[in-house]
């Protein structure tokens, strides 16, 4: 465990997520989520991305990618109740030093003004815009981090479902995959989750689902079909309250013949890849992830293809 790791396990554990436990809504949530991020990145990395439109979604690009490039679409974490493009810009922006990939980042809408289904149903309007602009399926990578990471796998699972095209990889950082909360690490794990705030799972689940069935593929991906899904990656630390939403897909995506990754982590925060630019197990995590991604996505294209 490197010295900055310590540091962090403190501050989360005893600051930010007591913090996040307090929030009264949604709202103020998201003001906090920002705030974090800012200083999480240092500043505002999303300033030098470039903005774009799929289909009615706002996104923002790393930068509009070469025609012909593989891409990276890339839906962020916050519990399908906060978070944005900008919260996740200096991710992204790794993301793309690490693969050589541009990667887009979907404004999708959140809960509770914008309930389930509303954010698959913007993930499912953005990969059809991307591929509608010039962007054959197996160019794109699909990922994402907690709720994020769940989207990505719904919305993969929805096009295996439906004999859809389907992306080239997907990877997934601490994925959010089962609203039903019936993985045994919620309460097993109760006491070394660094960071979210236990008792806020019910209030979160009735802000998203407001009475939806929460084993709804869509946004339990843990009950999905994946015959023919490409190959995934999911990584997720042993002592996180998520981790068996992590190796119940694991199983759920083998039963069902998928090539699946499973990189697990010892005593680590959800999505600790977010703080790469202060953990050296952040950065090490991204670069084994890049690793998948480009053995995925193949060399980039020529210059005279």
């Amino acid at each position: 465990m490197s010295w900055q790791l310590k540091i962090l396990r403190v501050f989360l554990r005893r600051v930010a997520r007591r913090s996040l436990a307090r929030q009264p809504d949604s709202v103020a949530a998201r003001k906090w989520f920002e705030r974090g991020a800012w200083l999480n990145a240092r500043g505002r990395p999303y300033t030098s991305f470039t903005s774009d439109s799929l289909g009615r979604v706002p996104a923002l690009w790393t930068a509009l990618p070469t025609p012909g490039a593989a891409v990276i679409l890339y839906l962020h974490g916050g519990g399908y109740v906060m978070g944005n493009p900008r919260t996740h810009a200096a991710l992204a922006a790794n993301l793309k030093r690490k693969t050589g990939l541009e990667v887009c980042l979907p404004d999708y809408r959140l809960a509770p003004e914008h309930p389930f289904p509303a954010a698959f149903d913007d993930a499912l309007t953005a990969w059809r815009a991307l591929v509608a602009k010039g962007h054959a399926p197996e160019q794109i990578i699909l990922g994402g981090d907690s709720a994020g990471g769940g989207l990505a796998l719904a919305l993969l699972g929805h096009l295996c479902a439906t004999g859809q095209p389907r992306p080239k990889a997907l990877f997934a950082f601490s994925p959010f995959t089962d609203f039903a909360f019936e993985g045994p690490s919620i309460t097993r794990n109760a006491r070394s989750e660094i960071l979210l705030p236990i008792s806020r799972l019910e209030n979160l689940r009735d802000r998203v689902l407001q009475g939806a069935d929460p084993r709804d593929p869509r946004i339990s991906p843990l009950y999905g079909t994946f015959i023919g899904a490409p190959p995934v990656l999911i990584q997720v630390a042993r002592t996180e309250i998520l981790h068996s939403d992590s190796t119940r897909m694991v199983q759920h995506l083998r039963a069902q013949g998928v090539d699946v990754t499973l990189q697990e982590s010892g005593n680590l925060p959800h999505v600790w890849q977010y703080f790469h630019g202060w953990l050296p197990e952040a950065r090490a995590s991204l670069s084994d992830a890049a690793n998948f991604i480009r053995a995925q996505a193949g060399p980039p294209p020529s210059a005279e293809s």
